[in-house]
């Protein structure tokens, strides 16, 4: 037995179903959505998206971090939605970070889109009222920023980083930990990502590229809680959100020697690059990480019991991940779970986002529902859209691809 394989010790997030766990979790075993109208800033006629995944506010009072004062020249929301979720994951871990632990405690939490809001901010400030950037523009937007935010609440002196792959970069920041934690540089990990890309040309672009959901030319839009459908026959683009998920990762070892339990434990990952195009995956590297995420984890396909997928609800990219899917699984693919169904996409945030429904599925034996789904002839999937299934999981495999063809794979077991 690999005594530094990582397990997971602790984990929150905030989405657009909520900001604690409990009510994200039974919004989420409901087939509630969490997508709304885009109120994040104004929304005129012609600008082309008008759906969201919304985060609400928090009350900062119960933390003295998060105050006023503190996050005064911290604008952007990445940095008190990641600070929030990181104490609280470490605090359900168990895991205290005393002088002694503290060399010994790596961050790879991090984030695709980082604070772009306080760069077009200061732009639009230079532009109106001719005064030059806050001094504070620039750590704001700097994506290594907030690994670096997290470390000074934390007190974490080990390795920090930024595992910028896009949308999978929260699935990444626990692989990057994994390795940390098996090459002996750690002995626990600070994991996950934040991002809030709510931001008008961010937004505009997603839309001009084709990426983001719009109706049908001459009709009406859809209802937003229908929009995001993952898998479908009517699908049409991905409902941009925001958010934040924290996992906190430990070797085996470490677990025993602290009296910590823990149910779940990374089994195997995958990571490949497409190397061929800046947005449309590839399908044979997709199968690959894939496979080799199984394979990693010394299992067979057979052995994986759901699947948690990527899923955005482009035409491309959803008929791509079944067919690698189908590579792989044959005719027994597992039944499979898309989140974003539920809460939209959140850029990097949402793999470490959807792995933490996934563990909460393994522990709660439940597999929770892909909503607003109507099959798609050329995607023959079991997507448990009758609602959340009661189900036993011992293995989960979950995907994440990114722009730029970034692909990483986990798989979660189930272990107590």
């Amino acid at each position: 037995m690999n005594s530094r394989k990582a397990v997971i010790l602790g984990y929150d997030a905030v989405s657009p179903l909520g900001i604690d766990m409990e009510t994200q979790w039974n919004r989420s075993v409901k087939g509630e959505s969490g997508i709304g109208h885009l109120t994040r800033f104004p929304v005129g006629e012609g600008f082309p998206v008008h759906i969201a995944g919304q985060v609400e506010d928090i009350d900062t009072t119960p933390y003295p971090f998060l105050s006023p004062r503190n996050l005064a020249h911290w604008t952007s929301p990445i940095f008190k939605y990641a600070m929030l979720i990181v104490h609280r994951a470490l605090e359900k871990s168990g895991v205290v970070i005393s002088p002694d632990l503290s060399p010994r405690v790596a961050i790879t939490f991090s984030s695709a889109v980082g604070g772009q809001d306080a760069v077009l901010k200061a732009d639009r400030r230079m532009i109106s009222e001719g005064k030059m950037p806050h001094p504070f523009t620039n750590p704001n937007s700097c994506i290594n920023m907030v690994g670096g935010k997290v470390s000074i609440l934390t007190k974490a002196t080990g390795p920090v980083m930024s595992t910028v792959t896009a949308c999978a970069t929260g699935v990444t920041s626990m692989i990057v930990g994994a390795m940390l934690l098996e090459q002996g540089r750690a002995d626990v990990v600070i994991c996950g990502a934040v991002d809030f890309a709510l931001v008008e040309p961010i937004v505009a672009g997603f839309a001009t590229m084709n990426g983001a959901y719009r109706p049908k030319e001459g009709q009406e839009p859809d209802p937003p809680a229908e929009v995001s459908r993952p898998f479908s026959i009517d699908r049409r683009g991905f409902v941009i959100s925001e958010g934040a998920g924290s996992i906190i990762i430990a070797t085996r070892d470490f677990a025993k020697a602290h009296g910590i339990g823990y149910n779940i434990e990374m089994a195997g990952w995958g990571m490949t690059s497409d190397a061929y195009h800046f947005v449309a995956p590839n399908l044979q590297t997709v199968r690959r990480c894939i496979s080799e995420s199984i394979e990693d984890a010394g299992i067979n396909p057979s052995d994986i019991d759901a699947i948690n997928a990527h899923a955005t609800s482009t035409r491309v990219g959803d008929k791509v991940e079944f067919d690698a899917l189908k590579a792989v699984f044959g005719d027994r693919i597992p039944p499979v779970s898309a989140n974003k169904s539920l809460i939209g996409h959140a850029m990097g945030a949402s793999s470490a986002i959807e792995s933490i429904f996934a563990i909460e599925g393994m522990l709660n034996n439940t597999l929770l529902p892909t909503i607003n789904h109507t099959p798609d002839p050329e995607i023959e999937l079991d997507c448990v859209s009758e609602g959340a299934r009661d189900m036993s999981q011992e293995f989960i495999l979950k995907n994440s691809f990114g722009f730029g063809g970034c692909n990483s794979c986990v798989v979660f077991q189930r272990v107590g």
